[in-house]
Order: C-alpha cells, then structure tokens, then sequence
C-alpha cells in the first residue's frame, strides 16, 4: 500500500474538487528525459472549445483516481491516456471529461499523467515554438500518399525515447491498477485503457509489448500503431475511431485495424468524414461527437459493462 494525495481536479468551469493521486513512482522514476523543467498547467484552444486545460513539462507522472458510485459499480477499470505529441497532455477534453463519464457509467477510471519532453519554461516561447512546429506540418495530404507510420509524420528521433517512456508508465500504471484492484471494487483481469492521440500510441505500444497479462481492452482514439509488428496472438479487443480529415493520421489507424484483423483479433474501426485530429469529448454538433456513445455501446457488447 502507498499514501495517496488528494490534490485539485480543475473542471471546466474551473469548479475545483479533490480526487485521490498516486505517484507511479514515489522514490522516482527509473529514467528520465533531458530538459524537463518545472509542471506548468495552462489553458489553451482546442477542437473548436475557446479553452481547455493542458500539461507541460511532467516529469512526476501519477494516476488520478475517479471512482464510481458503488451502486453504479461494474468491477471494470479503465486507465485513461491524454494525448498531446508526447510534449503536452489535453488534460481536460482528453482527461478528465472522459474518466468523469466513465465513472458516472460505474467505471473505475484512471487518469494517467505520463512524462513528456521538455519545453521552454517561458510561455511566450512555448507557444511561439509550438505555432511553428503546427506549421511545419502540411495540412492538404492527398490519401494516396498519406502517411502511414508516425515517423512519416514527425522524423525525430528524439520523439522515440518519449514514446516509449511514456510507455513504460503505462505499465507502471496497469501494474498498481491491478495490485490495488480489491482496493477500489475491481477485477484486475477487467482493466482497460483508452488514449488519445500519443495516448494511443501508448495504449498500442503496451498492447504489442504489455510484459504482463495482456489489457481486457484498449481503444486508441486518433492514433496508434503496431510498427510493421504482427499483434499478438492474445492482443485484447481494440476499439478506434478516427476522422477522415486528419490527414496525418487517418491511414495509420486504418493500419492498425487491418494488424488486428490480419491476427484476427476483435477489432472495431469508426472513421467519420469530419473532425480533425484532437476532437476528443469536444461536442461540435457533428457526427463524429457520438464517437464516444459507439464506445460506450461497444463496451457492452463486450461483456464490460
């Protein structure tokens, strides 16, 4: 057992309200990424919302408990994956409005805060280094010769290291998900994760590489990928959901479906002709904002509910 802190959960309408946090690694983590200074919350526009809260520079990364009503309780965990280019986390559209709407459904969500890269401490730096990256990238890609890997999309070498740090929280939060399952009224071969955007590529990454029990599920949202890699044999049930018009990432997540049904494992593709990349719980009056009722009828009809 380890103590837990009950720090602020800022909402959208900057209510605050307390939440149990764990640290993943309380005497430190095993490794670390250069140029990580201190964590900075801020707000900034997303998917159409004028402001969402987001992270930077997390280098203490933790899970945020946010349990169910016990008279609501299902017994099924659901670990929680922000997304944000391994740089930031969408810590609300991607976050905290999801573990909320799972846990007022009886799931027992976590919301995982994993380590990034560093960025500049200066937020006027931030975000002048931020604009120029989001112009780097090309915004007409025909589909024939859209990408169809990350590296395609962003050749840096140095995005690796964070990726599979992040994965490495992953796990490490899978791991006290399960030893403390009793704990918060769960089964620990019923714990499932859900990313977004890196997130994804998280929830894919532990998949292919889990080092333990396989997921009960995953469903990585807008991202994702196997890396040329057959899925394993014993690869858990995979829900995704895409927009046609990310252009950057649409084909690698009809990828990752096709790895999935080539290992012919259970695997449930959506790609809606409108939404962009990070629409998240965003709710813009198109269709792509039911995403996340398919999720939840998917859920049943696999036996997690």
């Amino acid at each position: 057992m380890m103590a837990d802190d009950a720090r602020p959960d800022v909402k959208a309408d900057h209510e605050i309200s307390l939440n149990p946090v764990i640290r993943l690694w309380p005497d430190g983590p095993p490794s670390s990424l250069p140029g990580v200074g201190s964590e900075t919350s801020f707000r900034g526009p997303a998917a159409g919302r004028p402001e969402t809260t987001m992270l930077r520079n997390v280098s203490d990364p933790t899970l945020t408990v946010f349990a169910p009503d016990p008279a609501k309780a299902n017994g099924v965990g659901v670990i929680v994956c922000p997304g944000g280019g391994w740089r930031i986390l969408a810590w609300e559209h991607e976050g905290i409005d999801l573990a909320r709407w799972l846990a007022a459904r009886g799931y027992a969500a976590f919301l995982l805060k994993y380590r990034l890269r560093g960025s500049p401490p200066d937020s006027a730096i931030f975000a002048e280094a931020s604009a120029k990256m989001a112009a780097s990238l090309p915004t007409v890609v025909p589909g024939a010769k859209a990408p169809r890997r990350l590296s395609e999309v962003i050749p840096d070498e140095a995005l690796g290291r964070a990726r599979e740090i992040a994965a490495d929280d992953g796990r490490r939060a899978i791991q006290i998900v399960r030893e403390r399952a009793a704990e918060w009224g769960i089964k620990p071969d019923r714990i499932g994760m859900v990313g977004f955007s890196a997130g994804a590529f998280l929830a894919v990454d532990v998949a292919m590489d889990p080092r333990g029990a396989p997921l009960a599920f995953i469903a990585p949202i807008y991202g994702g990928e196997t890396l040329g890699r057959p899925a394993p044999a014993d690869a858990p049930p995979m829900f995704t959901a895409i927009a046609q018009d990310d252009r950057l990432l649409f084909r690698v997540v009809e990828g990752l479906y096709a790895d999935w049904s080539s290992a012919d494992r259970p695997a449930e593709l959506h790609i809606f002709t409108r939404g962009g990349h990070g629409f998240g719980m965003v709710k813009r009056g198109l269709p792509v904002d039911r995403w996340i009722d398919l999720f939840g009828d998917w859920l049943v009809d696999q036996g997690f509910a």
